[in-house]
């Protein structure tokens, strides 16, 4: 093994572990005062309760031999508890144990995403239940059709072999994965009882802090999927950051011309969109492609956070307008800018790759959506119908942080009125 690719994919999962409260102060920061500690709670505890199945069976149902060898499904047998981390492998690249860690960042970090989708109005228990269904029937299939790749001794995920799709750190597996299933879980809870923006964020420099935090992190995401430090990595790090920067001025522009300012909200966002969008394809374009992708996201995510109002679903955190659209710009847009002079060497559009690769990618994008969207409708309706999704309507209108977990955030009373 090479030390200096252990050592990054170390730092790498460090970084990805970040992420997880840095969403949750991402997150905390847009809702009110009464409801930041419910939505900080949720993303701490469904990225919790993802990691114990991931030991469990999760690993083994994505990176196992595939069932049948059909691209469906690992066996969920064949690293169940995870005992192989123990056994050191001279032949491997890095430890099974830092890659089964680095990867068990990334179902956390994705259902953490979801949350979002059910800020202040969700039974922290159906929360739970949710997270962990969710995982196991939505993300650990689909992870095993992106991230699974075939080799000697066993038959990876259909999308990634099959298929031929690029997806270099997630943006069909985690983004588009986690956005469509945020609009599923929305569509089944309703609306809040103060949607249409009565309640605004309460702790705006939270947002900033936890964008900035979010930033540094996916250089881990992203940068760190190359599996070794080296040019591939290297270029990745470079994409990601030049794509998050033209995605902050991106959204700037629009809010500057549709609103008469550029907000800080409207800045934190524009980067998360762009870092969503060159997530699927930051081996695969030039630094001149990732500018091009981020700006795009900046400015069509900018527009779809609209269309909850329009189409009349509570998205208030708006995962669906940045992690559903940012992946989809990105994953389909690998087709058009994708260079084979990159780490995925793959050609596109306008690099002489014809039509070929947008197929690809447009098929691989409509099998997640579909997938996701079905079975997360399904579990929240199960749930819905069995033990119940909503809190009662006084402790949602009340806060749900006193009801739920027994806190307030803030106990001085004249900075909670004003929140």
């Amino acid at each position: 093994m090479d030390a200096g690719n252990v050592a990054w994919i170390l730092t790498s999962s460090a970084l990805v572990a970040l992420m997880i409260p840095a969403l949750a102060l991402f997150y905390g920061g847009m809702v009110s005062s009464r409801r930041i500690l419910n939505m900080m709670i949720m993303c701490f505890g469904g990225a919790s309760l993802v990691a114990l199945l991931w030991v469990a069976f999760g690993y083994s149902l994505v990176f196992g031999d595939s069932v049948g060898g059909l691209g469906l499904i690992g066996n969920p047998f064949e690293f169940a508890g995870l005992d192989q981390a123990l056994v050191d492998d001279p032949d491997a690249g890095i430890p099974l144990a830092l890659f089964a860690a680095f990867q068990l960042l990334f179902a956390g970090v994705t259902t953490a995403l979801v949350a979002g989708a059910a800020a202040g109005r969700m039974k922290y228990g159906a929360w739970l239940l949710f997270a962990g269904l969710w995982a196991t029937l939505v993300y650990f299939p689909v992870a095993h059709w992106v991230f699974a790749f075939s080799n000697d001794t066993a038959t990876g995920g259909w999308i990634a072999n099959t298929l031929g799709a690029v997806d270099f750190a997630g943006g069909t597996a985690v983004h588009m994965n986690a956005g469509v299933a945020a609009l599923a879980l929305a569509l089944v809870l309703g609306k809040s009882k103060d949607w249409g923006g009565k309640l605004r964020p309460h702790n705006r420099p939270l947002v900033l802090v936890g964008a900035g935090l979010l930033w540094i992190g996916w250089y881990g995401f992203n940068a760190g999927s190359a599996l070794a430090a080296g040019t591939a990595a290297s270029v990745v790090f470079l994409n990601t950051t030049v794509a998050a920067c033209a995605g902050l001025i991106g959204w700037s522009i629009v809010d500057r011309l549709r609103h008469g300012a550029v907000t800080s909200l409207g800045s934190a966002s524009g980067i998360i969109a762009a870092l969503v969008a060159i997530t699927p394809a930051c081996g695969a374009v030039s630094p001149i492609g990732a500018i091009i992708i981020g700006a795009i996201a900046g400015v069509v995510c900018c527009l779809a956070i609209e269309w909850k109002f329009r189409l009349g679903f509570d998205d208030s955190l708006d995962v669906v307008g940045v992690h559903l659209v940012g992946g989809i710009i990105g994953t389909l847009l690998i087709g058009v800018f994708a260079t084979d002079a990159a780490p995925n060497g793959r050609s596109g559009l306008l690099y002489g790759g014809g039509f070929e690769l947008l197929g690809v990618q447009t098929i691989a994008t409509v099998a997640v959506l579909a997938y996701s969207f079905i079975v997360t409708w399904v579990i929240a309706k199960l749930i819905q119908i069995t033990i119940g999704l909503r809190i009662p309507e006084e402790h949602e209108v009340a806060g749900i942080d006193e009801h739920a977990h027994a806190e307030r955030a803030y106990e001085d009373e004249d900075l909670e009125a004003r929140a």
